[in-house]
C-alpha cells in the first residue's frame, strides 16, 4: 500500500489504476502540452477529439467489435439506460423479456413497466432473495430483446455464462463487470455499463449498440433520449462529460497496454476472487450470501456471525487501511468489491485482516 492511500474496496464509485491517477496528476494543469488542464480544453478541441477517438478505439480493440456496433458515451448513468432502452427498442405491439436478478434488474423491470411497455419475466431468483442466478430459461423467440444484468453488485452474484437465447438479441448491464473479462459480442444487441466501477470515474455511461437496434429507434423521441443523436454526432451533440470520458480512456489504456488485455485482466480478477472464496468456505466465521456457481468476481458479499460484529469488523479494518467494506445499506452484512484496478496485495490484506479479526473476535 501507497503512503496515504488505503486499499479501496468500494462498490463505485471505485478503485482507480495508481498509474491512472499520476497520469492525471501530471497532466492536470497542462494537458498535452496545451497550457489548459484537461477538464478546461473545449469537447469541440483536436485534443478532446482525440481522447475520445482514442477511448473508442480501444473499446473496439478489447472486444472485438465491428463496424455494425456504435460506441456511445451517455450522462445520466446506467439508471437513465431503464428508461432509454424501451423508449428506443420497444414499439407498439413489441415485447421484451427481463431476467430479474434483484435490485438493477428490478428497477430496469420498473422503468420499462412506467411506460407501459410489453414486459415478460422468464425467469427471477426473487424466491431465494437472489443469492443465485436462474438457469434453463425460456425465452419469448418473439421478443425484440432478453434483457439481463451480468453482475450484481449487492447479491454479489454474476452470470457465468451468458444464457443462451434462441438467436434473440441479448441487452446487459454490464456496470459492474464490464472489461472485467473477454465477452462474445455476436451475443448481444446492446450493453450499457456506468463507468464508476470497473472503467472510470462516476459521470459517464457507455453504450455499445449494434446497427440492427439503431435502426428499430424512433422519430419522435427526445433528442437527448434518443441513441442516434448520440451516434450521428460521435456523442459530441451537446457537452460530454469530458473528464470521465478522458479517464475511461487512460484506464482502457491501461488494461491494453500494462495488464495486456482482457485474458490477461480475468485471470487475475478469478485469482483475487478465489483468495478471498476459498479463506471464507474455508471456515465457519464468515458466511458467504451467494450460491457457489452463481458467485461474483468483482462483489464478494458475505455475514459475520451478528451484525455488531460486522461493524467492529467495518471499523476496524477502515483503521488498518481496508476501507469501502460495509454492505450495501439494503441487504447489510460485508462487501468487498475487487474490480479491476484493484491489486492483488489488497485482497491478500484484506484476508489477514480477516484471519486476525476472526482469531480477536471468535
Amino acid at each position: 500500500m501507497q503512503a496515504d492511500r488505503i486499499y479501496n474496496f468500494n462498490p463505485g464509485p471505485a478503485a482507480l489504476p495508481l498509474p491512472v491517477l499520476e497520469e492525471i496528476q501530471e497532466s492536470f494543469l497542462n494537458y498535452a502540452g496545451s497550457g489548459m488542464s484537461v477538464i478546461e480544453i473545449s469537447h469541440r478541441s483536436s485534443e478532446f477529439e482525440a481522447i475520445i477517438n482514442d477511448a473508442i478505439t480501444r473499446i473496439r480493440r478489447l472486444l472485438s467489435l465491428d463496424d455494425d456496433w456504435h460506441v456511445l458515451f451517455i450522462q445520466g448513468g446506467a439508471s437513465t439506460q431503464f428508461c432509454m432502452i424501451p423508449m428506443n427498442l420497444l414499439g407498439r405491439g413489441d415485447t421484451a423479456d427481463y431476467v430479474d436478478t434483484g435490485t438493477w434488474s428490478t428497477k430496469a423491470i420498473k422503468e420499462a413497466r412506467l411506460l407501459d411497455k410489453s414486459v415478460r419475466v422468464p425467469a427471477s431468483s426473487e424466491d431465494r432473495n437472489y443469492c443465485y442466478i436462474p438457469k434453463n430459461i425460456e425465452f419469448d423467440p418473439n421478443a425484440v430483446f432478453a434483457h439481463i444484468t451480468t453482475n450484481n453488485t449487492i447479491k454479489g452474484t454474476q452470470w457465468a455464462d451468458m444464457p443462451d437465447t434462441g438467436g434473440v438479441p441479448l441487452v446487459a448491464d454490464m456496470s459492474s463487470d464490464i472489461m472485467s473479462r473477454p465477452v462474445d459480442m455476436k451475443k448481444f444487441g446492446l450493453v450499457y455499463a456506468g463507468a464508476q466501477k470497473n472503467i472510470g470515474p462516476a459521470g459517464v455511461c457507455l453504450v455499445l449498440i449494434h446497427r440492427k437496434m439503431l435502426d428499430r429507434v424512433p422519430d419522435g423521441l427526445p433528442s437527448m433520449l434518443k441513441y442516434t443523436t448520440f451516434s450521428a454526432k460521435n456523442s459530441l451533440y451537446n457537452t460530454p462529460p469530458s473528464f470521465a470520458i478522458y479517464t475511461v480512456q487512460l484506464v482502457l489504456k491501461w488494461i491494453e497496454e500494462t495488464v495486456g488485455g482482457l485474458e490477461k485482466l480475468e485471470a487475475v480478477n478469478r485469482q483475487k476472487a478465489a483468495l478471498l472464496y476459498d479463506f471464507i468456505d474455508n471456515g465457519d466465521f464468515y458466511r458467504s450470501t451467494a450460491d457457489a456457481d452463481s458467485r461474483s468476481l468483482m462483489n464478494v458479499t458475505f455475514r459475520l456471525p451478528d451484525e455488531s460484529m460486522e461493524t467492529l469488523f467495518v471499523e476496524q479494518a477502515l483503521e488498518n487501511g481496508l476501507g469501502g467494506l460495509k454492505g450495501h445499506r439494503s441487504v447489510g452484512g460485508c462487501r468487498a468489491s475487487i474490480y479491476n484496478p484493484t491489486p492483488m496485495a489488497a485482497v491478500e490484506a484484506l484476508v489477514d485482516f480477516m484471519k486476525d479479526f476472526e482469531k480477536r473476535a471468535g
